[in-house]
């Protein structure tokens, strides 16, 4: 019985172990987020339908050179893309966090969810914009 448990015990450690931080990358542990040096990585929270932004901070402030990290807090995967298509990351599942990505400059820049693109972000004072007949629960303000 004792043997039986163990297993049990090993089986349930390794299907835990295997479903951390799934899909997007590796699960990482950002240091704070908010843009206050150029070495700390932003954290920029996908936070879903629930929300009015989509993307939390909005817009987040960001460095020349300095990482982001997308975490997503919704129940499905998102797919982040700078909308000039410079950075992008793989699919993020729910519960995952992205790789850092390091942002090339520190102007204004819009990313948009190529899985959900009215769901819209920015950097450096922009917020994006989504599609003028948006009426999704991703949208900005927008509601089904």
């Amino acid at each position: 019985m004792h043997r039986g448990f163990s297993i049990a015990l090993a089986i349930g450690g390794a299907v835990i172990a295997m479903n951390c931080g799934g899909g997007g990358g590796p699960a990482t542990s950002p240091t704070p987020s908010g843009g206050g040096g150029t070495n700390a990585t932003v954290t920029i929270t996908i936070t879903g339908k629930g929300s009015t932004q989509a993307f939390s901070p909005n817009p987040a402030t960001v460095s020349a050179g300095q990482l982001v990290v997308f975490k997503n807090n919704d129940v499905v995967a998102h797919h982040v893309i700078l909308d000039d298509g410079t950075i992008q990351t793989p699919d993020i599942a729910p519960g995952a966090t992205s790789a850092p990505v390091a942002m090339g400059t520190n102007g204004s820049k819009t990313y948009h969810c190529l899985i959900h693109p009215e769901m819209v972000g920015g950097f450096n004072g922009s917020q994006g914009d989504p599609p003028s007949d948006c009426h999704s629960a991703y949208c900005l303000g927008g509601g089904d």
